[in-house]
């Protein structure tokens, strides 16, 4: 292993080494530990490695910049509290790698275009605000004040706010988030998409409805004792491996795990937990006792399938179905006329698989089910979801230890944006906010993603704001996001690295770089610190301790409390004290957000607090009739016309949204690349293709337009029959911009269909 940390890489490998292997059995281990200590002395170095890595989510530390799961007590916290793909964030963001003026005076943007987005990341930290000038092939540098002047001149002259659009990515804090939705609405829009649209936007929709909150209702302590826990469409040992060893735990004490997916994932068959000897180095601890290999889609009819099954048995919780939800009658109604030919078709399961999960369900006092976007991003995900809803209300799974409701979410402060305003829809507390403020707030309507995707396509938006994320990258349909973002007079980036939004730019376009999570934030009024809110509710505090990467660096509070002055000189809102100190912004907060009073005392606890949760906490629900909702919904099967497949797309290992960290993925045996297709070998066989072809993926949708993903490897591999996956981004143009789910507007990145042609 080096000592010392690698330089970036100047060739682009792509593919060309790419290999294929033996999908592994089991997570973590041994090799989860050389890998993740590999990345970071190539990133950073020993020294700087060991330093860092001991405060990832402790008291005093910072907030890893991955995923949202939650920390255990304090108390009980270990002391490495990160997983592999937690310190390849880490390393990614203090790497010691940098992106000067220099790097952009050899680079043109028509050269940085051609390049992967592995390459792109891995250049290095941004260290100067830059610019792209209307017709220029450089990004220059400019100063900052340069900067704010000419956004805010551009927002200005605007003929109407919302001809701008003000993205928001999950790794924002709490304090940025709730100031950019201040800057937007003080401006005059609620256009705030968020990266939330394209993925737990569905959750939201569905709780929302149902029981009257967008979150979920379980605590990490409920993980603990559950006695059921049933995983679906979620792969945790690449996307949240911390949740491993809450899953390892209810195992030795007892639980029974069911998996719901349609490909194996070596996460959920056998968890070697590199914090007991064990693990390291023994055979781990096997996690699912059932995996249902269900068809992409067929979630849906599995949990109405369930749900008769209950009702049939009359294993409802009667005492907790009449006190406490509506609806049951018309549910229990719909139910008995179930179609079981339907659900095999849809499912691809067998009846008797289903009978045996839903006597688990039934045999149950202590059920949890988990999901992600495996049920998020497909056309009927919200109704999806409520099925599940319906099925934990049959059981009385709301309200009570070890049980309830768990849509596990992505990036690290997602959940904390939408809580401070980052919405299209207006907050219900916004009217108070106004008038504390002075100023009045937008009440229509703002756009959400695939509305601005739309908005900038049409000419009707013209300015694009992003703090942080990967827009170009993240969204569908890329031959659209890229031309829409291009059609923009301006495009402004906040960012900490390189990505592939920065090779797309609008006629203006800026780029501004930012603290990360891990660097220190001194302000006029000290050191700083932030806060996030993970995927269970709980709020806790982030302070950064590392030397920022370059002096030109500003906060994210500071970049949107200077562009508001900018942009709003004669703003009653007190932008220059809530830069100064962020006290003041969590003052405000405290006054306005509910459930945040007391915010500072409480969140200097070791352990932050956790917000209230209704449903949860005393079994009420802020719905229509008060009470937890049953719902019906059609029973949908997905119909795939013959030679075709139904094609998900999804991350690989070394991979956390659109950040690429390397080209492999050891859990799937792919190793050097990226382009590759899994499918079924009765699938390969039956469309005439073998293992190692070389061919293009077409989509197919209502609006006849040829959508081309093009040379993929194909892989067999033992995917549900029928179904076939990819990475995303790169598959990310498959993905029509119309297509979307009812009733949330996510992008249907889990229902496309395909044809495979050769390349």
């Amino acid at each position: 292993m080096a000592a010392w940390p690698v330089p970036p890489p100047r060739d682009d490998a792509g593919d060309r080494d790419l290999r294929v292997d033996q999908p592994a059995t089991s997570a973590a281990g041994l090799p989860g530990v050389t890998h993740a200590l590999r990345v970071g002395v190539a990133q950073m170095g020993v020294r700087r490695t060991a330093l860092t890595l001991a405060r990832v989510n402790q008291p005093g530390g910072f907030d890893c910049p991955g995923c949202a799961w939650p920390e255990p007590a304090a108390q009980r916290r270990a002391h490495a509290e990160f997983c592999e793909n937690g310190a390849k964030a880490v390393a990614e963001e203090a790497t010691l790698r940098r992106v000067t003026p220099e790097f952009f005076a050899e680079h043109p943007i028509s050269e940085l275009a051609t390049r992967s987005d592995h390459w792109l990341g891995q250049q290095g930290r941004l260290t100067h605000p830059v610019i792209r000038r209307p017709g220029a092939d450089h990004y220059t540098p400019i100063g900052w004040d340069d900067a704010f002047r000419l956004i805010g001149d551009e927002l200005r002259g605007l003929d109407s706010p919302d001809q701008a659009a003000f993205y928001t990515s999950g790794r924002t804090s709490n304090e940025a988030a709730f100031l950019y939705q201040l800057f937007a609405r003080s401006l005059g829009t609620n256009n705030l998409p968020d990266c939330s649209n394209m993925c737990h936007e569905s959750s939201g929709v569905a709780l929302l409805s149902t029981i009257g909150i967008g979150k979920g209702s379980v605590t990490l302590a409920d993980l603990h004792r559950a006695k059921l826990i049933v995983v679906v469409g979620q792969n945790p040992g690449t996307n949240h491996p911390r949740m491993l060893s809450a899953l390892e735990r209810a195992k030795r004490d007892g639980a029974t795990i069911v998996a719901v997916n349609p490909l194996p994932e070596a996460g959920l068959m056998r968890f070697r937990n590199p914090q007991r000897p064990g693990g390291l180095i023994g055979a781990g601890t096997p996690l699912a006792d059932h995996f249902l290999q269900i068809r992409i889609g067929g979630d849906l009819a599995l949990f109405q399938a369930i749900g008769a099954l209950l009702v049939e048995a009359d294993a409802v919780d009667t005492d907790f179905v009449d006190s406490h939800t509506s609806g049951y009658a018309e549910y229990r109604a719909a139910r008995a006329g179930l179609d079981w030919s339907a659900v095999t078709a849809a499912t691809g399961l067998y009846k008797a698989q289903i009978v045996e999960v839903a006597k688990l369900f039934a045999a149950s006092d202590a059920t949890i089910v988990c999901w992600a976007m495996g049920l998020t991003q497909r056309q009927d995900s919200v109704d999806a979801i409520r099925e599940i809803v319906n099925v934990q209300l049959l059981r009385g799974m709301i309200g009570k230890p070890g049980a309830g409701l768990c849509p596990v979410r992505g990036h690290s402060n997602v959940q904390g944006d939408r809580t401070m305003g980052i919405w299209h829809e207006p907050p219900a507390w916004l009217p108070a906010l106004g008038r504390r403020l002075g100023v009045p707030m937008p009440t229509a309507t703002g756009l959400d993603t695939v509305g601005a995707i739309r908005a900038m396509r049409d000419g009707e938006v013209g300015v694009f704001m992003a703090l942080g994320g990967n827009f170009a990258a993240a969204s569908p349909d890329t031959d659209v996001t890229v031309a829409a973002l291009a059609s923009c007079a301006l495009t402004v980036h906040v960012s900490t690295k390189l990505n592939r939004s920065h090779t797309v730019p609008g006629a203006t376009s800026l780029i501004l770089p930012c603290l990360g999570r891990t660097e220190r934030d001194r302000q006029a009024g000290g050191d700083q610190f932030v806060t996030v809110e993970d995927s269970m509710s709980a709020v806790h505090a982030s302070r950064g301790r590392l030397a920022p990467a370059s002096d030109q660096l500003l906060s994210e509070v500071a970049i949107v409390a200077r562009l508001a002055r900018a942009t709003l000189p004669d703003s009653p809102v007190p932008w220059e004290a809530y830069q100064a100190d962020y006290r003041t912004i969590r003052a405000t907060i405290a006054e306005t957000v509910p459930g945040f009073a007391d915010f500072e005392r409480r969140v200097a606890e070791p352990d932050g607090f956790v917000l209230p949760h209704p449903p949860r906490d005393r079994r009420t629900f802020a719905t229509a009739s008060g009470k937890a909702a049953f719902t019906v919904s059609p029973l949908t099967v997905i119909e795939v016309p013959p030679g075709r497949l139904l094609l998900q797309t999804m991350r690989s290992h070394d991979q956390y949204n659109t950040t690429i960290y390397g080209l492999d993925d050891r859990y799937r045996g792919i190793r050097g690349g990226r382009r590759v297709v899994f499918v079924h070998p009765d699938d390969l066989t039956a469309l005439g293709f073998t293992d190692g072809d070389q061919v293009d993926l077409v989509s197919e949708w209502s609006d006849q337009v040829e959508r081309r993903a093009s040379a993929f490897r194909v892989v067999s591999y033992p995917t549900a029959r029928g179904c076939a996956a990819a990475y995303f981004p790169e598959a990310n143009v498959l993905v029509p911009l119309d297509s979307t789910a009812a009733g949330s507007n996510t992008p249907t990145s889990k229902q496309i269909v395909i044809r495979l042609e050769p390349a």
